[in-house]
């Protein structure tokens, strides 16, 4: 077993993977491995503890989830098209790794009377469970970097490795922890719709061409749930979501020029979107929308809803009359207004829903309650009348509700 002088100048040696340290339980793990200070062991105990991960936890997310010039170039170049001092940095770093993997936590813990187990959970992920299980069974992670390049592949690196979802907000991307776990299976009622955008949705994962969408029709109707749920779907293909508020979407070419040499594929998802006619966010949507000089990412799809099939808003007063003294061709500037939502490549519309669909959606969501069926479509349209009429989203509503006055 390597002596703690030693892992310690192997954690100060690392090159390329020298950021999975650079956070605080790593930097207090450094500082542990050159000194027996017993507050520093508490505070990375507790940071440890915190994220409810063993020494050997923490370090196999941080070697997963590595953004460095290896990582990212790895996903679209060939191991042996590398020069050759990267790849010896890379085997350099691997070896040192895994001595700080076996052997880190027994020498950091070595003079404390708290023992630590090194392994908490196991990796929820196949991939990353079966990666792990081949590390600790292997004398020498090198003969492993094939199978590391292999999970970079699948699953990305930094940010896009550790989350699915995120958010651009203060002109950065923030990982969602926990999105919304909704399924297409559940989602009923808009079969075409759903059919359409799934279909849309596998070409952009598959690297063909894919249309950016409009969804508009009744509130309520299972636009955005629509969305959200490609993401179980599509996740583990390489699919990320990113909501981006209106109002942040001034910033919408620079989130494209982030995104577009990633070998993942992003839906930009835009919620609720409508316009006043001199907005800077419309003018930023539309040069994305309809191209510019820049090529546009082929490995980014718009995704936008909306309650407005013309997502402008247009005043009659707008209209020009023939006794007005106004611009000379304002009929353009009304068009203008109007066409907006026909440069979307695809527009699904969502009708308001029926009584047969409503109850049928109720009845798709109660499939696990025991209730006599006619008690139930009497108390979802009593439901539906009282509150917000006829909808997916009302139908959800009334279900959980009658859940828990069951239960």
């Amino acid at each position: 077993m390597a002596d703690k002088s030693t892992l310690f100048e192997q954690a100060k040696s690392l090159i390329l993977y020298r950021q999975i340290f650079a956070d605080r339980p790593g930097m207090l793990s450094v500082s542990l491995l050159n000194s027996d200070d017993s507050a520093t062991y508490s505070q990375w105990f507790c940071e440890l503890a915190d994220r409810q991960q063993g020494w050997q936890d923490y370090l196999f997310d941080r070697l997963i989830t590595a953004d460095n010039p290896f990582t990212r170039q790895i996903q679209t170049t060939d191991w042996l098209d590398m020069p050759r001092a990267l790849q010896q940095a890379v085997e350099q770093d691997i070896r040192s790794i895994q001595e700080l993997f076996f052997h880190g936590c027994n020498s950091i813990s070595q003079n404390q009377t708290v023992p630590w187990q090194n392994t908490i959970n196991l990796p929820t992920k196949p991939a990353a469970a079966q990666l792990r299980a081949l590390l600790n069974e292997t004398s020498d992670w090198v003969r492993l970097i094939p199978s590391l390049i292999t999970y970079y592949r699948q699953w990305g690196t930094g940010i896009f490795a550790e989350f699915r979802a995120f958010r651009w907000q203060n002109c950065q991307l923030q990982g969602i922890l926990d999105p919304d776990p909704i399924e297409l299976t559940d989602l009923v009622g808009y079969a075409w719709q759903q059919q359409t955008l799934v279909k849309n949705t596998a070409a952009l994962v598959a690297g063909y061409p894919a249309l950016n969408v409009l969804l508009y029709g009744s509130r309520g109707t299972g636009k955005s749930s629509l969305i959200k749920a490609l993401l179980p779907e599509f996740g583990d293909r390489g699919l990320r979501l990113i909501e981006v508020p209106k109002q942040e979407l001034i910033e919408l070419p620079q989130i494209l020029e982030q995104l577009r040499r990633l070998p993942q594929k992003f839906i930009v998802f835009v919620d609720d979107l409508s316009f006043e006619a001199d907005e800077a966010a419309f003018k930023s949507l539309k040069v994305v929308l309809e191209g510019g000089i820049v090529n546009r990412p082929k490995n980014i799809a718009v995704y936008a809803t909306s309650n407005r099939r013309h997502l402008i808003r247009e005043f009659f007063a707008d209209r020009p009359r023939p006794q007005d003294n106004d611009e000379v061709h304002q009929w353009d500037t009304v068009q203008e207004k109007l066409s907006f939502g026909d440069r979307f490549g695809l527009t699904l519309t969502f009708q308001p829903a029926d009584q047969d669909t409503y109850l049928y959606i109720v009845h798709h969501l109660t499939a696990d309650i025991s209730i006599d069926p006619a008690d139930l479509d009497f108390r979802a349209l009593q439901w539906a009348t009282q509150q917000n009429g006829r909808s997916g989203r009302t139908a959800r509503q009334f279900v959980d509700f009658l859940r828990a006055e069951l239960r």
